[in-house]
């Protein structure tokens, strides 16, 4: 039990500063929210739920399989890059058009949450760390709940951190200063995307 506690407790540690890292995932729920605070908490559990499938998978035996077939992380590279190219593609077309009518945006909530899971299960970052430093970190011969635990742990701590920056972007006070500089804060991000899925494709 007290090996189990270690166990999780130093995997909480490491998966916080994972998700707390600047990234496309942090691009995606702070832009989302200059929308919808519902559309950005849709987009925070899109990206929870994408920690926990990492998470189990890296279980099952991600990092077997990324040493042993060598075009996972290539295909893995090349679909992440290409998809934070359009998504930084589009908000730089976009960066100076209104945003949608509220009731639009809360609307597309569940489009949020798709968006947020396939930004980050096609992260090369996450394909990295979770085969790497997670995986080692998992006794390969932990028990069924030790296992089940460590992906919940994924799942609540990706939530708590995204949900937060939701729900700080989303405040009135804080949306209404972010709203007055959307162009130039849409375009920012846009190009961070763009230059992020440029560097993946670079294989950097």
């Amino acid at each position: 039990m007290a090996n189990s506690f270690s166990v999780l407790l130093a995997l909480a540690g490491v998966l916080f500063l994972s998700v707390a890292s600047p990234g496309p995932n942090f691009v995606v729920v702070t832009s989302t929210a200059l929308a919808s605070r519902r559309a950005a908490l849709a987009t925070g559990l899109g990206l929870a739920a994408a920690s926990g499938t990492w998470a189990w998978v890296a279980i099952a035996g991600l990092s077997f399989l990324v040493a042993h077939v060598a075009w996972m992380a290539t295909a893995l590279r090349l679909a992440g890059a290409a998809y934070l190219i359009w998504l930084g593609a589009k908000m730089l077309w976009t960066a100076r058009d209104p945003l949608p009518l509220r009731a639009q945006a809360a609307a597309s909530a569940w489009r949020a949450a798709k968006k947020g899971y396939v930004v980050s299960m096609t992260n090369p970052k996450a394909l990295a760390f979770y085969g790497s430093i997670f995986a080692l970190m998992v006794p390969a011969s932990a028990p069924f709940a030790l296992n089940a635990a460590v992906v919940v742990l994924a799942v609540l701590i990706s939530f708590a951190w995204y949900g937060s920056m939701a729900l700080l972007a989303s405040h009135p006070v804080v949306r209404e200063f972010l709203l007055r500089r959307k162009a130039v804060l849409d375009t920012v991000a846009g190009a961070v995307l763009v230059a992020l899925g440029g560097r993946m494709l670079a294989g950097r």
